[in-house]
């Protein structure tokens, strides 16, 4: 009964999201805005996941997506990994000020800024200035509702604010994002699981300091049949209050609010009472101060309220400075609430459970372009596997099941280090990963708690542990995963780099030790998976991605890695215990080693429609014997968003898990091999910018690779809350 009611759902939800895609499928085709985790490969969107501007690379901690090279380091938040990415913004510039025409400024309307002229962020009715000083100089402040600063020669000076670094959750990720998660600079923490450095824009926009001039002249826009010419020439000539563009342009015609216009005149009184301090004669006359003093008279409230304005500014700026949280530290986290059943394999069941899993990420910068991810988590996660005869052996804790969830750690329950007991509900450091630049194209990684993905965007649009795809299947190849490299608690000290070759290329690699902590190694079972840097279970891997065009994405991997057991440790299946098989079908005993390959691919042919796919090719061969065995693996899927309501995303795919695909010297086959395959089908509800529940199921056939296995379902429903 419980297996007929899932397979209707789930059926039920495959139909529905089919019928509502059929209305998208017409739409015309039309490149979607290019994001990588870096920004190179993904621009400017926003796990370790790495992003930069030029290229995305996310970094993902697990649990955060991105890192982002050069000049700035920022952590976005994801809701999966924190994503460190680094990308350069210019202020906006404030709107002109006016000529001061007393026979022609009895109003202001707002004009369409010429197309040729510097954008403002559209203002408020009631702008609030940043200050007001002695010099007409006008600075814009980040914050739109506050007018510009003004000093005594009337320039524009943008705000000048980097980009503090924000990650995603996740095991780092940088999120990350649809243009560049070490894959945008570490994606705000996968949680922490997907550091992702985002693309660095080493492009600066025209200055837009506006220059004094001397002469009206000077000012190529501005013409002796001009309406406020005479206005212009004696506030330039004879008082020098006012400034032009680097152009050489005035560009009279720009709209300003009466505040702007109150600073400004204030500023030129200042220049006046400069000139009468300084007893230069024939340079303001009794008319003009006169006509100064109305001035200021009939904007005696509007400077009042500017004065007033800033002391409240400064108290709200005092009163944060003192209650903050931390001058360096930004946290962000992620909680997941799921209930999940199965159905049946053969004679093995499983109750219904309600889990959850819950990461907190701290975000330190100290310079203003790094980041410091220390992330914590808890979680009462169990996998269906062993209930469901699915992972065998006495140390199935260390293998899994192909019936793995998307947000369950990939040892749930057990230390793999010393394969001591792990009790639910610890809370544990699950990343601590420490991301910086040294130069506008490259940024370096380094921690003791990290992951390949952190490092590795997911070209997928399916990853994100608490937002998207519910199975472990669908979120990254399984190259990126192999040798424990997303194991959802830090399992590697790691160290590499990022960087951003072009705004197109963009290569992450990095080097990773299991056991770096530990001086001995002391054996099976004390140390099962070695100690040392260098003598223990280790990963070195790489990552290219490329962004042809602007709704393309493509990541190839490469990864060599070694175990001193004979265990693939990616977390998809129960051969990753006993990867090559001897004669007698029982693991070869010893360690192996692995030389994977892998390509990953998405194309957004539609602005709300993407296909993605993925393929995976591992070559195990054990240290001790002449055996070998050869896995592959693909996905191809298609990703939906906004479906049906903004906010709203779903996703269907189906593929192969891995499978042994050749054996050689003493490797053989599993009892009576049958080839795998996966279906799924999720959709994900946003309730707001905080919740979203996600429900969803996926359909195993031939689980394990074995004709022994039944056909098994798996449903979910989860609920995220990103804060």
């Amino acid at each position: 009964m419980k297996a007929h009611l899932l397979f209707s759902a789930s059926a039920i939800g495959l139909v529905y999201l089919l019928v509502g895609s059929l209305p998208l499928a017409a739409m015309p085709l039309v490149p979607e805005k290019q994001t990588l985790g870096t920004e190179g490969v993904k621009e400017l969107e926003t796990e370790i996941s790495l992003n930069t501007s030029s290229v995305d690379n996310p970094v993902k901690i697990p649990g955060i997506n991105e890192l982002k090279p050069a000049d700035a380091v920022e952590v976005e938040n994801t809701g999966d990994h924190p994503v460190v990415s680094t990308a350069k913004e210019l202020a906006p510039l404030p709107q002109e000020a006016p000529q001061l025409n007393r026979g022609q400024t009895a109003t202001f309307t707002a004009e369409n800024t010429p197309k040729n002229s510097l954008k403002l962020a559209e203002k408020p009715a009631n702008p609030e200035p940043a200050s007001v000083t002695e010099e007409i100089s006008v600075t814009p402040s980040q914050n739109q509702e506050t007018p510009a600063e003004f000093t005594a020669e009337t320039s524009v000076i943008p705000a000048q604010n980097p980009a503090a670094p924000a990650i995603a959750q996740t095991g780092i990720s940088a999120p990350v994002p649809t243009e560049t998660s070490t894959a945008q600079k570490l994606a705000e923490i996968e949680n922490s699981s997907s550091l992702e450095p985002a693309a660095t824009n080493s492009e600066t926009e025209e200055s837009s300091e506006l220059q004094q001039v001397t002469s009206v002249s000077q000012l190529s826009d501005v013409r002796p049949t001009d309406w406020a010419f005479q206005a212009l020439q004696s506030l330039v000539e004879r008082y020098g209050c006012i400034a032009g563009y680097p152009d050489g342009t005035f560009r009279g015609n720009r709209a300003m609010t009466r505040y702007e216009f109150a600073a400004g005149l204030n500023a030129c009184l200042d220049k006046v009472s400069e000139i009468i301090r300084a007893s230069k004669s024939n340079l303001a006359t009794k008319e003009d101060l006169a006509a100064l003093q109305r001035l200021q008279q009939e904007f005696a409230a509007e400077l009042a309220t500017l004065r007033g304005r800033l002391d409240t500014l400064e108290a709200r700026a005092a009163s944060i400075e003192t209650n903050q949280f931390s001058t360096t530290t930004k946290l962000s986290g992620e909680a997941i609430f799921s209930v999940a059943d199965t159905t049946k394999n053969n004679n093995s069941d499983t109750q219904t459970v309600l889990n959850y899993r819950v990461r907190l990420n701290l975000l330190t910068s100290f310079t203003g372009k790094d980041t410091l991810i220390t992330g914590l988590q808890a979680y009462n996660i169990r996998s269906f596997g062993p209930n469901l005869a699915l992972s065998t052996g006495a140390f199935s804790g260390l293998s899994d099941s192909q019936a793995k969830l998307s947000f369950e750690p990939q040892f749930p329950g057990i230390n793999p280090e010393t394969l001591s007991s792990t009790d639910a509900n610890t809370v544990e450091l699950y990343k601590l990963l420490y991301v910086f630049p040294v130069s506008n194209s490259i940024t370096l990684f380094a921690g003791p708690k990290a992951e390949t993905s952190d490092a590795f965007q997911a070209i997928t649009p399916f990853a994100g542990e608490g937002q998207e795809a519910v199975s472990r299947f669908a979120g990254y190849n399984p190259v990126v995963r192999v040798s424990g490299g997303t194991s959802g608690r830090g399992l590697a000290s790691a160290g590499g780099f990022i960087w951003n070759i072009s705004r197109k290329l963009n290569l992450t690699a990095l080097y990773g030790s299991v056991n770096a902590a530990l001086p001995v190694d002391l054996g099976f079972p004390a140390t099962p998976l070695g100690a040392g840097a260098f003598e223990g279970s280790t990963v070195a891997a790489a990552q290219l991605t490329i962004k042809p065009t602007s709704s393309i994405d493509i990541g190839l991997n490469y990864a060599y890695s070694r175990h001193k057991l004979n265990i693939l440790a990616t977390g998809l299946g129960d051969a990753d215990l006993g990867s090559i098989l001897g004669a007698d079908r029982e693991p070869v005993s010893g360690g192996v080693r692995m030389n994977s390959f892998g390509g990953t691919a998405t194309w957004r042919f539609s602005p709300k429609i993407a296909i993605s796919t993925y393929g995976g090719w591992i070559i195990a061969d054990a240290e001790r014997s002449n055996a070998s065995t050869t896995f592959n693996s693909w996905m191809v899927g298609f990703h939906f968003r906004d479906l049906f309501a903004q906010g709203n995303n779903a996703g269907i795919l189906f593929g192969q898990p891995l499978d042994r695909d050749s054996v050689s010297g003493g490797a053989r086959f599993q009892q009576n091999k049958a080839t795998p395959y996966h279906l799924e089908a999720y959709y994900r509800f946003k309730v707001n910018d905080n919740i979203s529940i996600t429900p969803g199921a996926f359909v195993l056939f031939n689980p394990e690779g074995t004709k022994d296995n039944d056909t098994v379902g798996v449903g979910v429903l989860r609920t995220t809350f990103t804060f």
